[in-house]
């Protein structure tokens, strides 16, 4: 299906009627996708029963006893159904009461709500499709010494389940899809929307005598260099070195950020990585490449978690260091950080319909995974505007 193209008739049937839920704490990016997928359709000639509907939502309850166990519960038959579970495993605005006191839930409460609701199912689904944004565990996947694989078992729980396709963005490193091999894992990388609304957002030229990709860290290149080929830009890298004498929070601390790559004076800058935690990291880089004399400096992350608030950001923007931030609506947004006016939204509603219509027809998402060809529409179509 094309992105744009939202009438498309699709060449054969649903692979069964959809059904879509939403987990707390992401019922309003739900939402958004629903109103897309309805509006779609109405406009389609698709002679299945049930295809047309005012919404595919199905509701859900999660009551909790005052011990803090809880159960799942699906308020509609699910029988024969293609659905689609949703789920934010980073949204720390969600509580729930133990012993009569709030509890802000984590990612573990998220991820056992999920599993929940698949054993509400109970196996009457036709097919049983995950979209987890924000991988679950993500960052834990990988054995250095004696520890847990938790993302991994994570995927594997999911899929013993009857999970057949899992859907994340932009994770930490897509190489932990060799847990499930025999199931569907998708990585989505969000560049097209990213680039989309930097070009309506920004006054900028695009070209490598103006503007140059940013890797924050050896992890965060392969990105980067996408970024920057689709953009014909070149890129540059900062190292982390970090002090593996000791470890604070968890993790070996970072000493400098040495840079490699081209001059980076009188350009723009757009630093790429998957996601935003305390920001330290991405501000010390900023800092480095105003040094160097940058003009701007943009940060675009698919993930904007800002673990420690906004008060670093926002001494960074009163001292030059970032112009602006982008993140998606993926996961869960504090208004304390949509109130900025230096941070920018990217909406994936949109595209996240798409995916699910897609699927539902059991067609290619090749065009949605790769978008190639769109981003560099969408450049040419820039340029030729400039």
């Amino acid at each position: 299906m094309s992105y744009e193209d939202k009438t498309t008739t699709f060449p054969g049937l649903p692979l069964g009627p959809l059904g879509i839920i939403a987990l707390p704490g992401c019922e309003n990016l739900v939402s958004h996708v629903d109103s897309y997928l309805a509006s779609w359709r109405r406009s389609r000639t698709m002679e299945v029963s049930g295809y047309q509907k005012e919404s595919y939502l199905l509701g859900v309850t999660l009551p909790r006893f005052g011990s803090g166990e809880a159960k799942g519960v699906i308020n509609q038959s699910v029988r024969g159904r293609d659905l689609y579970i949703v789920v934010d495993v980073s949204n720390y605005s969600v509580e729930y009461s133990m012993y009569g006191k709030k509890n802000p839930m984590s990612p573990d409460d998220h991820f056992q709500n999920l599993k929940r609701v698949i054993a509400a199912v109970g196996g009457k689904a036709k097919r049983i499709n995950v979209i987890m944004p924000f991988l679950y565990e993500g960052r834990q996947h990988k054995r250095a010494a004696r520890e847990s694989l938790d993302c991994a078992l994570a995927l594997q729980e999911l899929t013993s389940m009857g999970v057949k396709n899992i859907i994340t963005f932009d994770a930490h490193d897509p190489r932990v899809q060799n847990a499930i091999p025999m199931n569907g894992f998708e990585t989505i990388m969000p560049t097209y929307q990213f680039v989309k609304k930097l070009l309506n957002t920004e006054d900028v030229t695009i070209d490598a005598s103006h503007m140059m990709v940013i890797s924050p860290d050896e992890g965060a290149i392969g990105r980067a260099i996408y970024f920057a080929n689709m953009l014909g830009l070149d890129v540059g890298m900062f190292y982390k070195r970090r002090d593996y004498t000791q470890i604070i929070d968890g993790k070996n601390p970072i000493v400098a950020h040495e840079f490699l790559g081209s001059s980076v004076e009188g350009k723009d800058v757009i630093i790429v990585d998957d996601m935003i935690a305390s920001g330290e990291s991405i501000i010390d880089v900023a800092r480095q490449l105003k040094e160097r004399k940058a003009r701007k400096v943009f940060a675009c992350a698919t993930f904007g978690l800002f673990t420690k608030g906004m008060s670093a950001f926002d001494k960074a923007r009163e001292e030059g260091l970032i112009d602006r931030i982008y993140t998606t609506n993926l996961i869960y947004q504090t208004p304390e950080l949509l109130s900025r006016e230096y941070y920018v939204d990217v909406d994936m509603s949109e595209y996240l319909a798409a995916l699910i219509d897609s699927m539902n027809h059991d067609t290619s998402i090749e065009s949605l995974l790769s978008p190639t060809f769109k981003i560099q529409k969408q450049v040419a179509r820039f340029k030729e505007q400039a």
